[in-house]
């Protein structure tokens, strides 16, 4: 479990006139978004809809016999991670080893860095970080011969028997990392179970890039992927190239948009030993209002599901300047708010002095945001808002804008705060 931490007026969003309190406290403070009680703008997380998310994609991936090793980037909260670890994921993932070291404080006892590890600070930063917990996995990407040639540089360098756990990465042309062709993947393999400095634990592949929110292009996409890398599966299976001792081979897959397409890969069968599909999946845990609320929404339709995830991150702000008809100028910015895939929306708002908030009016819109601003506009004869209104916003995307904030209130359906989280970024 997270340990506990303080918070004080150094935070953003934290009452500059309050004294410091630990986030086990904040519960007892009393204090409420809609009362005014914490200075906007406010990033929140509503307790509900996590509960929510936490239980459905654990039952979505338990009942489709994959396993969850979420992906921390998306939080850098160790609170929200160990949330993810008590309601029954199998471990964690991480996108560098500075990272996953938040991973094992959390209490992850497995963990995947979706990511190629090869300086020496990393490699030594991650020797000491298994050296230093016993019984600890993590597992890293290779996709070249030279990466594996400067893992080995290493070893030799520092006379370690340390043997790093590798999974064996298959890309896709003109995007990311990963080997783009079945040939070059199979002959590192071969390097790989012939050297002393790693382990071949398994294949990793993702798929998000290539979607697109149309069904029948994403379906044919990531399946042409997910074939690639069966038969990488298959042809390392067929030489005996995994590690020697493994019970498992892990297969891994699956970002927040498109996971139900790769599930094929993750239960593959036919292998010489059991495969343990991991699913890497981190955005399912507050979700958003935009990005992947459309590409869950056609993942449900797809699955013929009758519930989906829902939206547990917003941030609230003030409205401070009404200048001219069909324009408001909110307090909040792009050090805010997420704004690399789409604009924030506007969900609700509350009128000054009140403690009821109001499904956000048809026509209203965020067109622009400066550092500090969002510009909504509303249409000639809608409801208008007025200063000191507080309008609650939306994002899509939510891994950047966690990354905005150093502390998140946890806030019941009716404002109450009642926990906190802080971030590590």
């Amino acid at each position: 479990m997270a340990a506990d931490f303080r918070l004080d007026a150094s935070l953003k969003g934290y009452p500059p006139a309050a004294a410091p309190c630990l986030a086990s406290e904040i519960g007892g403070q009393g204090w409420n978004v809609l009362a005014g009680d914490l200075p906007l703008p406010l990033a929140v997380l509503r307790r509900g809809a996590l509960a929510h998310n936490l239980a459905w994609m654990q039952r979505y991936a338990s009942a489709r016999g994959v396993v969850l090793a979420p992906h921390g980037k998306t939080t850098m909260s160790p609170e929200l991670c160990a949330m993810q670890l008590a309601a029954g994921a199998w471990g964690l993932s991480f996108a560098n080893v500075w990272q996953a070291q938040l991973g094992v404080a959390a209490g992850a006892v497995r963990i995947v860095i979706a990511n190629q590890v090869l300086q020496d600070a990393d490699l030594d930063a991650l020797d000491a970080l298994l050296a230093s917990h016993a019984g600890l996995r993590v597992y890293f990407l290779v996709d070249s011969l030279r990466q594996l040639a400067l893992i080995e540089d290493w070893e030799r360098r520092h006379a370690s028997a340390r043997v790093f756990d590798v999974l064996l990465e298959l890309g896709v042309p003109g995007q990311r990392t990963g080997y783009r062709t079945h040939e070059q993947a199979l002959a590192l393999a071969r390097a790989a179970a012939a050297s002393t400095a790693v382990r071949l634990c398994g294949i990793e592949c993702y798929e998000g890039l290539l979607a697109t929110g149309d069904s029948a292009h994403d379906a044919l996409a990531v399946t042409e992927l997910v074939r690639r890398a069966l038969a990488l599966a298959r042809a390392v299976d067929a030489e005996d190239l995994w590690a020697a001792g493994e019970a498992q081979i892990l297969l891994s897959a699956g970002g927040s948009a498109v996971f139900d397409l790769v599930l094929p890969l993750l239960r593959a069968q036919g292998l010489s030993r059991p495969v343990t599909g991991v699913l890497r999946s981190g955005c399912y845990l507050t979700h958003d209002h935009g990005n992947y609320q459309r590409f869950v929404h056609l993942v449900a339709e797809r699955e013929g599901l009758r519930d989906s995830l829902q939206p547990a991150l917003t941030v609230w702000a003030l409205v401070q300047s009404v200048p001219e008809p069909g324009l408001a100028l909110l307090n909040a910015g792009r050090r805010d708010l997420s704004f690399d895939i789409d604009l924030p929306k506007p969900v609700r708002w509350a009128a000054a002095a009140t403690r009821v908030a109001r499904p956000a009016p048809e026509g209203w819109k965020i067109s622009a945001l400066n550092d500090q601003h969002a510009y909504l506009r509303f249409p000639a004869g809608a409801a208008a808002p007025a200063v000191g209104d507080r309008v609650e916003l939306g994002i899509s995307h939510p891994c950047t804008t966690f990354d905005k904030w150093r502390w998140m209130a946890l806030v019941e359906d009716d404002g109450a705060v009642s926990g906190a989280i802080h971030t590590c970024f």
